[in-house]
């Protein structure tokens, strides 16, 4: 496929002139061609007009058009091929491997929402039946529904090039609830977003819908992301990045005459308890996991572990130990950008020298540029309750072990945490009643608890929950991965007394859409 450097609005290659960016090779710093032209914030207006335009055919269109649209966006990024994960792995320096596997979840989740649009309970269908002789008062006939919230603005994430990025989970969810696209593209990784934007575009043009269901624009993104939250076109937003940039425009949203949700993932530390039965049996496979969480994909991942809670003792001194062997082992690998591998250098010689810190171990430098050594830090946890420094998210393979004596100390360290998208406990059948009381203090903190397991690794289905309490997400009552994220982008309405000739298909009684409903309470099936 040809890159053209440019955005895709309303089906067309658009031309910007607000300047020029590149890709950057992050294992060389070399600039790769072709440069990438940035729109003005005028110019974006296009794209949100056109938005607009599109939501009221998308938003209401067959349930098995709307299905195989979305299908065909997943075989349309399939059959890029090899070409799309070349140039990703020029553009970000992760494996080839990895960015394989990110793919196969991109078009696994399209297909998983082309699935739920298809069966249609998302749409929330309620029906009370009008009840004209009931006594004192008769009911009305009422009916519910769940409506897309009209164009959403996605951004594109910087570790996540495929599943976070273009037609990733913001994307796919908000395409399945009926809500057309803008999405902003990643500038770290321009040629990776076209070419899926061309895929993107390719369906919505081959399934004749209106060329404003989706739009791919780049530019400078504090001050186009800001343009784009405060457009009146704009209802929603997608992001996957910082904590600064997502506050940002948390505040452009509520400043706006007319206030728009902004679904934010941001930070997390996901924090891992390990008992002492878990330390009775391979002490070096506990240390090895833990530290493959924290070195995979450099570290940077939403879900690595910046925490690990260690008992004091033996058991726990031979745990540090283990990992310090096992850190010791591993290299750097290339970070995302020189900006990112900066920011990892300076947040763990901060954390480094922070009162009462010490290095548990380090790895080796890596072979390419960007790619610093992985370290893991140690503490006690009376340090770590009362210095905000150990607090700090590190994007990259960094991460803090903090030795502890009690339960009551882990109640404590807990309560002093902010939001966090998971928490994992390593325990053995003993562990239980040391563990039971940290359950329901984790649920006010987290998103998802995990026993026995590591927290990378986010599994895509109906159960899923990647979110959490702020700072992790801006809103605790959502996720970004898995089937309820389409929930983000509709809002419900009633129709009461309306005629059958005026009802929505879901709402009408022959149901033509043949979706799952709730009739007076009970469920009936499409």
């Amino acid at each position: 496929m040809t890159l053209n450097g440019h955005s895709l609005i309303a089906g067309k290659t658009t031309a910007g002139t607000g300047g020029t960016t590149y890709g950057m090779n992050p294992a060389t710093n070399e600039q790769l061609e072709p440069a990438y032209s940035l729109l003005t914030e005028d110019q974006v207006k296009a794209a949100t007009a056109a938005a607009a335009e599109a939501y009221p055919s998308f938003s209401t269109l067959e349930p098995e058009i709307h299905a195989a649209f979305l299908e065909a966006v997943a075989d349309n990024i399939e059959a890029i091929g090899e070409e799309l994960i070349t140039r990703a792995g020029q553009e970000t320096g992760l494996p080839a491997a990895r960015l394989q596997g990110e793919r196969a979840r991109t078009t696994g989740q399209l297909r998983l929402f082309a699935n739920m649009v298809r069966q249609g309970d998302f749409r929330g269908v309620r029906i009370d039946p009008a009840l004209p002789e009931r006594t004192p008062l008769p009911r009305a006939d009422i009916r519910q529904r769940q409506i897309p919230l009209g164009p959403v603005a996605v951004f594109g994430a910087s570790n996540f090039p495929f599943a976070f990025s273009t037609a990733g989970g913001d994307t796919a969810s908000a395409l399945a609830a009926g809500c057309p696209v803008v999405f902003k593209a990643h500038n770290a990784h321009p040629g990776t977003g076209e070419l899926v934007g061309q895929a993107v575009v390719k369906a919505v043009k081959d399934f004749g819908l209106h060329p404003g269901v989706f739009a791919l624009v780049y530019g400078p993104g504090a001050s186009i992301g800001q343009a784009l939250v405060a457009d009146p076109a704009i209802k929603a937003v997608g992001f996957t990045g910082s904590q600064a940039a997502g506050i940002a425009l948390m505040r452009t949203a509520a400043a706006r005459r007319e206030p728009i949700p902004v679904y934010a993932e941001m930070s997390s530390l996901n924090p891992v308890f390990v008992f002492e039965g878990a330390l009775k049996g391979d002490i070096d496979a506990v240390a090895q996991q833990y530290v493959t969480a924290v070195t995979g994909s450099s570290g940077q991942l939403c879900t690595s572990p910046g925490l690990l809670f260690a008992p004091e003792g033996e058991a726990g001194d031979k745990l540090a130990a283990a990992v310090a062997r096992a850190v010791s082992a591993c290299s750097g690998q290339t970070m995302l950008t020189e900006g990112i591998a900066g920011s990892w250098n300076a947040g763990t010689e901060a954390l480094g020298s922070a009162t009462g810190v010490d290095l548990i171990g380090k790895g080796l430098e890596g072979a390419t540029r960007n790619a610093p050594a992985p370290a893991i830090f140690g503490t006690q946890v009376r340090d770590f309750v009362t210095n905000h420094v150990l607090h700090e998210e590190i994007f990259g393979a960094a991460s803090l072990v903090i030795r502890y004596t009690s339960s009551q100390d882990l109640i404590e360290a807990i309560n002093r945490l902010e939001g966090q998208l998971t928490a994992s406990l390593q325990l053995t059948e003993q562990d239980y009643p040391t563990a039971a009381p940290l359950i329901p203090v984790l649920e006010q903190k987290v998103g998802r608890i995990i026993i026995n397991g590591w927290p990378t690794g986010v599994e895509v289905g109906h159960a899923m929950v990647h979110g959490g309490p702020f700072p992790a997400t801006s809103d605790s009552r959502t996720t970004s991965v898995g089937t309820l994220a389409i929930n983000r982008f509709l809002r419900p309405v009633a129709y009461q007394n309306i005629p059958q000739e005026l009802l929505p298909a879901p709402l009408q009684d022959e149901n033509p859409w043949k979706v799952n409903r709730l009739v007076d309470g009970k469920p009936e099936h499409g």
